[in-house]
C-alpha cells in the first residue's frame, strides 16, 4: 500500500470518527436522481401543483446542449426547468443546505413555490439555505437555470460551447443550529495559509468560520488537527468557544509542524489532512477536512518557476473539460480519472484549467497527483462597462479563491483570457481583479493570457505572470518566429516573468499528408502531419528558453465548440493532442511524450497513412533516446542520431507491396507499422513522372504554350466536380491504375461534398479552380468575375487547404479581366488540348475511347479534358486508361509548390 492509499484510508478513518458519532450532525445526501426536465420556460413550473409529468426524466449531471452543442449549429441559450420531490425526515438537523456544484449560467431555485435563492456563473459551487422553506415529508425542488448570454454574467465570449443545465452534482447538507460556516462563496470554511516553512518546521495559519444560527448562545470547543498520511496527529490545537445566538465568527489558530515533509509536484506530492471539529460535549457537532500540501511557488524572470525556491520547468496543456461526444460537459469523476491517465503519460508538470472553474475532483486529483494547476474565471473575449459585470466577475473570483484555497496544486489564479480590446476601461478591471485576488491569497501568482494587443501593453502586464497566446505557424507567421519573438521580449522586459498560456495548431487524425502543405486554419482540411511539424518547432525552441515560466500547448484534447466549421468535425476545435472521444492520440502527443517523459519513449510517426504511392519517403520517429534504428522488411536501413527528439530517415525507398517497419533505439524501445503501399500490376497505365510547374502565372494548353511533355506524354484533367457516385467510381478508375490526375473543382459543390473533395486530395491527386459558380465569364462585368475568383479560393482554402495554384476557365472561354487578375496572383491557367465532349449523351464506352486515343495522336499528347460529373465518362474511364496504356502513352501528373498566403 502506498501512502496515497494510506492517507484516503486515514481520511475515511477520520470522518467515521469524526461524524459517524453524530450522523444527524451533518449528512450529505446525493440529489442526482429522480428530476424531470424541460428545455423550454414555462410559467408556474415553481408551484407543487405543476404537472411535469410530460416532462423528461434525467439524471445528473445533465446538459440541454448535446447535441446541439457539438454539431456546428446555433447552440440554444435559454432556460431549462428541472423538478424533483425532496423527503425531508424529522430529526435533529436544524440548518439544511441546497449545494450545487455547476448551473450554468444563472440559477434560480423554488422550494414549495418560494423562492430560496439566485445565483449568477455557471461554474462554481454555490450553496443556498432552505431551512424556513421545508416542511416534513415531501417537498418540491423546483430549479430554472439559464445559459442565456447576460450581459452582467462571464463568460460574455468564448471559443467553447456554453453548455447549459445542471451541469454537476447537486446535494442536500444537513447541519446542526451550529456549524462551520457553508455561505462563504461556497467555500469550506476551514482555511490555512503557510506562515512560514522550511525543513525544519512549518507555522500554519489556520481561520474556521463558525455560525450559530440558533436562537440561544452555544458553548463549544473547536478541535483543529493535522495528520500525515498514516493518519497518524502530527499537531493539535483545542480552543473554548461561546457563540452568540445569530452570530457569525471567524476564529484564528497557529499550527506548528516539526520536519515537514514538503508537498514536491510529481517527485512526491505527499499531502497531510487538516481537519477542524466543532464539539459539543463529547460529540462532534460538525466536522470538515480539507487535503494539505506544504510547499511554496515562486518565480524567477531569469530561471522560470520555482517549487520551494528550486527550478520546476511547468509545461502542459490546456484543459478543457472532460467533455465526451453524446454527454458534452455532463460527466463525472471516471471521465476526469481517463483524462488524467492520458496527460499524466505524457509526462506534464501542470495544466491550465480554462477558461473558468472546473469540477472539485480534478483540484483533488492534481493535489494528489502533483500536478501544479493555472486557474481561472471566465473573463474571457469581451467585457461590458458597468458595475453589475464587475461585480459578477468579483463574485465568481471569490469563489474560485475561497474554494480552492487549499489545494497545493493550484499556483496561479488567472483573471481573464484574450479580451479583444486595448484600452484602460479593460486595464483597470484586469488591474483590480489582480488586486482582488492578492487580497484574497496574497502568497499565490496571478496571470491573464493576452494575445490580441502589443506585447508590452500596460493590460498585458498588471498581473505577476505576463502569459501569452501565440499561434505563429497556423493563424500567421511561421513556427521559427516563435524564438526570436520570446528573446526580443525577455531583452525588453527583463524583470519580468513571461510564458505562453497557449499555443498549437489544428489535426485531424483520420486526415492524412505527408509531407502537408500548411492548412486553412478555417478550413476543412487539417492533416495530422502539419500539427506535429508546427510542435516540433516549438517544443525544440521552448526547451533553449529556461527563462519561460510556463508553458501550456492549446490544447489536450478536442473539445466542443459549436461556432466552428473546420476540421474533420463540424462543432470541434481539433487543436487537441488527443481526439475529443478519446481514441486516437495524435503524433504530436508523442513528440510531447519525447520531450517530457523521463521513461522511454519511441514512436514511428504518420502511421495512419496506411496506405501510399510507391516511391522515396521519408521516415520519421520520435524519441528521447540518442540513436534510432530503423528496419524495412527485416532488413536494416540505418542508425541516425535522434536530434531534439527526432530521428529521421531521409528519402526510404518503398516499392510496392507490403512494407513492413521496425524502430528501435539505445534505450531498449521498438515500435513497428506495417503500409500498404500501392503497386502496379505489370500492365497497369501508373503515373510515369511527376511535372511540377512554378507558381508564376502562366497558361498552358491551346491555344497557349505547350506544357514540355515528351513523346507520347499526356495529362489527365477532369471537370465540374466532386458529384457523389460519379466522382467516387472515376476515382476507383483511377486507383485501379495507379493513375494521378487532376480535378477543377466549382466552389458551390465543394463546399456540398466537402468529404468527398478531401478523398480526391488524399488520394493523391491534384484540386485546382474552375469557378464558384460555373459561369461564363464573358458573360459578368468584371467586378462580378473577380468575386466568384475570390469566393472560389475561398472555397479552396476552406475544404482543400492551402493556396491553390491553377485554374481553368468554364467552358474554355478566357477573360481579360480574369487573366490579369490571376497572373497578378502567379496562378496558373490550364486550358487543353484534347476533349472528346464527353457531355454530349449517347457514346458508348468504346467510342469514347476510340475519340481520345484519334485526338492524343493527332495532337501528340497534351492535357486531356473530361468531366467527372457525367455517367457516361465515369462507365467508359476504365476502358479508356486501358486502351491507352496499351497504345503506349505515358501518364503525367502536374503539381505546383506549396505556397500559402
Amino acid at each position: 500500500m502506498n501512502w496515497l492509499d494510506t492517507l484516503r484510508n486515514a481520511a475515511l478513518a477520520l470522518l467515521l470518527t469524526t461524524v459517524g458519532a453524530a450522523q444527524a450532525a451533518r449528512t450529505v445526501t446525493p440529489l442526482d436522481g429522480h428530476w424531470q426536465f424541460t428545455r423550454s420556460d414555462v410559467p408556474g413550473a415553481a408551484e407543487p401543483a405543476f404537472d411535469d409529468s410530460a416532462w423528461a426524466a434525467v439524471t445528473l449531471p445533465h446538459t440541454w446542449n448535446v447535441p446541439d452543442g457539438e454539431t456546428g449549429g446555433t447552440a440554444y441559450r435559454g432556460p431549462g426547468w428541472y423538478r424533483r420531490v425532496l423527503d425531508i425526515k424529522p430529526g435533529a438537523a436544524q440548518r439544511r443546505f441546497l449545494e450545487f456544484d455547476g448551473a450554468t449560467l444563472a440559477a434560480d431555485v423554488w422550494v414549495n413555490g418560494r423562492h430560496a435563492g439566485r445565483h449568477e456563473g455557471g461554474y462554481a459551487r454555490f450553496r443556498l439555505d432552505i431551512t424556513t422553506h421545508l416542511q416534513p415529508g415531501r417537498n418540491l425542488l423546483a430549479v430554472r437555470v439559464d445559459n442565456s448570454k447576460l450581459p452582467h454574467v462571464a463568460p460574455l465570449g468564448g471559443d467553447f460551447t456554453v453548455f447549459g443545465g445542471l451541469i454537476r452534482p447537486v446535494r442536500l447538507v444537513e447541519t446542526p443550529a451550529t456549524h462551520i460556516e457553508l455561505l462563504d462563496h461556497g467555500g469550506p470554511g476551514l482555511r490555512f495559509d503557510i506562515d512560514k516553512l522550511d525543513n525544519t518546521s512549518t507555522r500554519l495559519k489556520v481561520q474556521v468560520q463558525l455560525r450559530n444560527d440558533g436562537a440561544q448562545p452555544a458553548q463549544r470547543q473547536l478541535r483543529l488537527t493535522l495528520r500525515d498520511a498514516q493518519g497518524r496527529s502530527v499537531a493539535q490545537q483545542v480552543r473554548q468557544l461561546r457563540l452568540p445566538a445569530g452570530a457569525a465568527e471567524t476564529v484564528t489558530h497557529l499550527l506548528t509542524l516539526t520536519k515537514p515533509r514538503l508537498w514536491q509536484g510529481l517527485k512526491d506530492p505527499y499531502l497531510y489532512r487538516l481537519s477542524a471539529e466543532l464539539l459539543d460535549g463529547r460529540e462532534v457537532a460538525d466536522a470538515v477536512q480539507v487535503p494539505a500540501g506544504l510547499r511554496q511557488f515562486g518565480v524567477d524572470p531569469q530561471r522560470g518557476f520555482l517549487l520551494n525556491g528550486k527550478p520546476y520547468p511547468l509545461y502542459g496543456v490546456n484543459y478543457f473539460h472532460a467533455g465526451r461526444p453524446g454527454r458534452g460537459v455532463a460527466v463525472g469523476p471516471a471521465e476526469i480519472d481517463e483524462d488524467l491517465r492520458i496527460l499524466m503519460d505524457m509526462g506534464l508538470t501542470g495544466l491550465r484549467l480554462v477558461h473558468y472553474q472546473h469540477p472539485p475532483h480534478i483540484y483533488e486529483r492534481a493535489d494528489e497527483l502533483g500536478l501544479v494547476l493555472w486557474t481561472e474565471i471566465p473573463l474571457n473575449s469581451a467585457m461590458e462597462e458597468t458595475p453589475a459585470f464587475r461585480d459578477n466577475l468579483y463574485a465568481q473570483l471569490r469563489e474560485l479563491v475561497r474554494q480552492n484555497h487549499h489545494h497545493a496544486s493550484v499556483a496561479v489564479w488567472g483573471i481573464g483570457n484574450e479580451v479583444y480590446r486595448a484600452d484602460e476601461p479593460i486595464r483597470a478591471l484586469l488591474a483590480d481583479l489582480h488586486a482582488l485576488a492578492k487580497k484574497e491569497d496574497p502568497a499565490r501568482l496571478t496571470s491573464y493570457a493576452h494575445c490580441c494587443a502589443p506585447d508590452d501593453h500596460p493590460m498585458a502586464l498588471v498581473a505577476d505572470l505576463a502569459s501569452y497566446n501565440r499561434y505563429w505557424g497556423w493563424y500567421d507567421g511561421q513556427f521559427k518566429d516563435i524564438g526570436p519573438w520570446a528573446d526580443k521580449l525577455h531583452a525588453k522586459l527583463p524583470g519580468k516573468p513571461i510564458g505562453l498560456g497557449e499555443y498549437g495548431a489544428g489535426a485531424s487524425a483520420i486526415q492524412q499528408e505527408d509531407p502537408p502543405r500548411r492548412p486553412e486554419p478555417g478550413g476543412r482540411w487539417h492533416p495530422e502531419q502539419y500539427q506535429a511539424l508546427f510542435h516540433e518547432t516549438y517544443a525544440a525552441e521552448i526547451a533553449k528558453r529556461p527563462f519561460m515560466w510556463g508553458t501550456f500547448i492549446w490544447l489536450g484534447f478536442d473539445h466542443a465548440a459549436s461556432n466552428r466549421h473546420e476540421g474533420d468535425t463540424t462543432g470541434r476545435n481539433d487543436k487537441g493532442l488527443v481526439n475529443y472521444d478519446r481514441s486516437r492520440l495524435k503524433d504530436a502527443y508523442h513528440l510531447m511524450r519525447a520531450w517530457w517523459q523521463p521513461k522511454p519513449v519511441l514512436h514511428l510517426t504518420s502511421k495512419r497513412l496506411a496506405n501510399r504511392p510507391a516511391g522515396k519517403v521519408d521516415i520519421k520517429a520520435y524519441s528521447n533516446a540518442r540513436k534510432a534504428t530503423l528496419e524495412l522488411n527485416g532488413k536494416t536501413v540505418g542508425t541516425v542520431d535522434v536530434i531534439d527528439r527526432i530521428a529521421v530517415w531521409p528519402q526510404v525507398d518503398l516499392a510496392a507491396g507490403r512494407a513492413s517497419l521496425k524502430v528501435s533505439d539505445d534505450r531498449g524501445s521498438s515500435d513497428s507499422v506495417e503500409w500498404q503501399i500501392d503497386g502496379c500490376s505489370a500492365d497497369a497505365l501508373g503515373t510515369q513522372r511527376v511535372l511540377q510547374l512554378p507558381r508564376e502565372g502562366a497558361a498552358y494548353g491551346a491555344p497557349h504554350a505547350r506544357l514540355p511533355l515528351g513523346p507520347k506524354e499526356f495529362v489527365l484533367t477532369f471537370d465540374d466536380g466532386p458529384k457523389p457516385g460519379t466522382t467516387e467510381r472515376v476515382l476507383q478508375a483511377l486507383k485501379a491504375e495507379c493513375a494521378k490526375a487532376t480535378f477543377f473543382v466549382n466552389g458551390e459543390p465543394l463546399y456540398q461534398h466537402v468529404e468527398l473533395a478531401q478523398r480526391v486530395k488524399s488520394a493523391g491527386h491534384t484540386v485546382a479552380m474552375h469557378g464558384h459558380k460555373h459561369s461564363a465569364f464573358g458573360t459578368l462585368p468584371a467586378k462580378e468575375q473577380l468575386a466568384d475568383l475570390e469566393n472560389m479560393q475561398k472555397a479552396y482554402r476552406y475544404v482543400i487547404g492551402g493556396e491553390p495554384a491553377a485554374w481553368r476557365f468554364p467552358f474554355l472561354a478566357e477573360t481579360p479581366e480574369l487573366r490579369e487578375a490571376l497572373a497578378k496572383q502567379k496562378v496558373t491557367v490550364l486550358s487543353a488540348d484534347v476533349g472528346i465532349e464527353d457531355w454530349v449523351q449517347g457514346q458508348t464506352p468504346e467510342a469514347m475511347a476510340d475519340r481520345l486515343l484519334k485526338g492524343l495522336r493527332e495532337k501528340g499528347g497534351g492535357i486531356v479534358l473530361l468531366h467527372d460529373v457525367q455517367d457516361q465518362t465515369a462507365a467508359a474511364l476504365p476502358l479508356m486508361l486501358r486502351r491507352l496504356q496499351q497504345d503506349g502513352w505515358r501518364l503525367v501528373h502536374l503539381q505546383w509548390p506549396e505556397s500559402t498566403r
